[in-house]
């Protein structure tokens, strides 16, 4: 008569990556990537409201790094030939972090 803890809310498992407030375009609202089990979304912020967009994780079709000397710049294209998701500003070990979540959820839907 053991009661199961419930399963854990696939948004619930998201982790959020925030660029650098130093590099261009990201002073004031710097851009955030949220990565769940579900999608992968860039939110922008604005002075009133924000832009948002996602690309579903079984539509992710490449992860691309371009590194320099302190940020990442990090680039999810998708199979259906929608315009890619990019950002730069990131730290080199969270745009290596996000690349490594995308491929274990892939991996994961697959089995």
């Amino acid at each position: 008569m053991g009661v199961t803890p419930p399963a854990p809310d696939a948004e619930s498992l998201a982790e959020t990556f925030t660029a650098s407030h130093w590099t261009q375009g990201n002073f004031l609202f710097p851009t955030r990537l949220v990565v769940s089990p579900l999608r992968v979304s860039r939110v922008k912020s604005r002075w009133f409201g924000s832009n948002d967009e996602s690309i579903a994780m079984s539509k992710i079709a490449s992860v691309h790094i371009s590194t320099g000397v302190l940020w990442a710049e990090i680039r999810i294209e998708s199979t259906g030939g929608t315009d890619p998701i990019t950002s730069h500003g990131h730290r080199k070990k969270d745009a290596q972090r996000i690349r490594d979540l995308i491929e274990s959820y892939q991996a994961k839907s697959r089995v």
